[in-house]
């Protein structure tokens, strides 16, 4: 009988495993510190209790035969900023994601592969590693709109770390629906004059970049939504440090990113914890 329980238990776990959403972190590579990084990302993914999550870590150098299996998985969540992948990795990967599979772009993920063209038509827009008027346009608030803006300049920069108000830019989206019209993120680098193809790029969340802290002086996209082939990309730009990434407002955008990336749909509540624009909450 007890061997007949066991077998029956693990049954049910598989099962019940079997029917979680798969979701790949790829990292290994960074300007940021992405050994620390990645673990939380892992808890915060995990925590949901819709995921599965593995990691897989490229080397510190020399990706050339470095290919993970992209199609084992619902999603795949990038924590890096390295060297381009090789062509094979690349094709791998812009077949996943085109033929339905999610992307999830956090924080500097945003600043890797200025070269790699279906990267950047994934993510949006991005910042640094050259980027310029030449990798496409802004993305600003006018008249209630996000229009595209051509001024030549460079494509990437932030003020210093600080606590910012997010307006919700999206609230019908289902990453946004349920959110406040605005809440409050903890201290982080706000990302400002990120630019790039900036094709069918919903942008979800924004912050002011306040010139006194050393930023744009413009309302700049922080959470984005881009469809890319069949597939769906949720773009953060939000997560630098421990601090940040503790926040409840990145951890709840994430895993409703993620899951909208994996499956097009949000299934999650959003908790009573949640911020407001009076106070950000930290994480236990």
């Amino acid at each position: 009988m007890k061997t007949f329980l066991l077998a029956l238990l693990a049954l049910v776990s598989t099962a019940v495993a079997a029917d979680k959403i798969k979701v790949l972190i790829v990292d290994g590579q960074n300007n940021h510190d992405w050994r620390t990084i990645t673990p939380l990302l892992k808890t915060i993914i995990e925590e949901s209790g819709i995921f599965t999550v593995q990691v897989d870590t490229a080397p510190g150098k020399g990706v050339e035969n470095w290919q993970p299996k992209f199609s084992d998985y619902a999603v795949v969540v990038s924590n890096y900023n390295g060297e381009l992948w090789s062509p094979s990795t690349q094709e791998a990967f812009e077949k996943f994601v085109s033929g339905g599979g999610g992307f999830v772009s956090v924080h500097a993920a945003d600043n890797a592969f200025p070269e790699w063209k279906a990267y950047n038509e994934m993510i949006g827009v991005g910042g640094w590693g050259g980027r310029s008027e030449k990798s496409g346009p802004y993305l600003r608030w006018r008249q209630n709109t996000w229009t595209p803006d051509p001024t030549p300049g460079r494509g990437g920069s932030h003020g210093s770390q600080h606590e910012f108000l997010l307006q919700n830019r999206a609230p019908e989206h289902p990453i946004m629906a349920g959110l406040p019209a605005a809440f409050l993120h903890r201290r982080d680098e706000l990302y400002d004059r990120l630019r790039g193809p900036a094709k069918n790029v919903a942008v979800l969340a924004s912050a002011m970049s306040p010139k006194e802290k050393g930023g744009s002086g413009e309302e700049e996209p922080l959470l984005m939504a881009i469809p890319f082939g069949q597939g769906r990309v949720f773009h953060s730009a939000l997560g630098h440090g421990v601090e940040a990434v503790k926040c409840v407002a990145f951890a709840v955008t994430l895993q409703r990113g993620i899951e909208w990336a994996a499956t097009g749909k949000v299934t999650m509540k959003v908790p009573a914890e949640f911020p407001d624009d009076k106070a950000s909450k930290a994480r236990p």
